[in-house]
């Protein structure tokens, strides 16, 4: 019984934060197959994710920059970058900018979530520490997905050098923000929750910003008036 619970309070904050994004889309909802594909797929690039970042240590060593940007955000979101490109950039149901931020946050939760339960399993989970990497580390994935799915939709719509920007954005962008939480979790292990905190905040308004403007701009949103939605 125990396990069971443990495990459930790992998956809720993943499953959650996806229903969330999910129901923000205001105009053409995806199918729920695609997102369910790409939440799998999140889980699946785990274990490639930790051999990669397993050989990077050995090469980097314990520096708490190179791990923040290099070894942890860099290999996480290229991981993420690519199999977004690669699945769903392509794809028909990919139709209006706000489909980049579903699949992305698709994506990125998936990771999370996995990363959430071995987590509850290799060290002795609590309700409290799973709340706060419910608050932290999942929704900060989710985010980061925010972002990255947001600047993949302006890319879908976009031609030519603007679309090369903001294909480099959607990954560089993430990078950053998640490279900059690592750092200053790992730098200021004393006082990060005075800095965390705020840093999450500008986040998550940030992050309601992008949904806000990816919905304004769906090529559905004439449609929908139309028909009095």
């Amino acid at each position: 019984m125990l396990i069971f619970s443990v495990m459930a309070a790992a998956i809720a904050p993943g499953l959650a934060l996806l229903a969330y994004f999910y129901w923000k889309d205001r105009y053409d909802t995806e199918p729920l197959s695609m997102v369910s594909k790409m939440f799998v797929t999140g889980a699946l690039i785990v274990l490639p994710i930790m051999i990669v970042q397993r050989g990077l240590l050995i090469w980097f060593g314990e520096s708490p920059f190179a791990f923040s940007f290099v070894i942890s955000a860099g290999v996480e979101e290229f991981f993420k970058w690519f199999v977004l490109y690669h699945i769903v950039f392509n794809h028909t149901e990919f139709d209006e900018p706000y489909d980049g931020i579903v699949y992305a946050t698709a994506v990125s939760l998936g990771f999370a979530t996995i990363e959430n339960v071995l987590y509850a399993f290799a060290e002795p989970a609590t309700f409290g520490s799973l709340l706060v990497r419910a608050l932290l580390p999942v929704s900060g994935h989710a985010l980061f997905g925010v972002v990255m799915g947001y600047f993949m939709g302006k890319a879908k719509f976009s031609t030519g050098k603007q679309a090369r920007l903001f294909h480099s954005m959607a990954f560089v962008l993430p990078v950053g923000w998640h490279g900059i939480y690592d750092f200053l979790m790992q730098s200021l292990p004393k006082t990060w929750m005075w800095i965390i905190v705020p840093f999450m905040l500008l986040l998550w308004l940030r992050g309601i910003r992008y949904v806000q403007n990816a919905n304004d701009v769906s090529p559905f949103r004439l449609v929908h008036r139309e028909e009095g939605g």
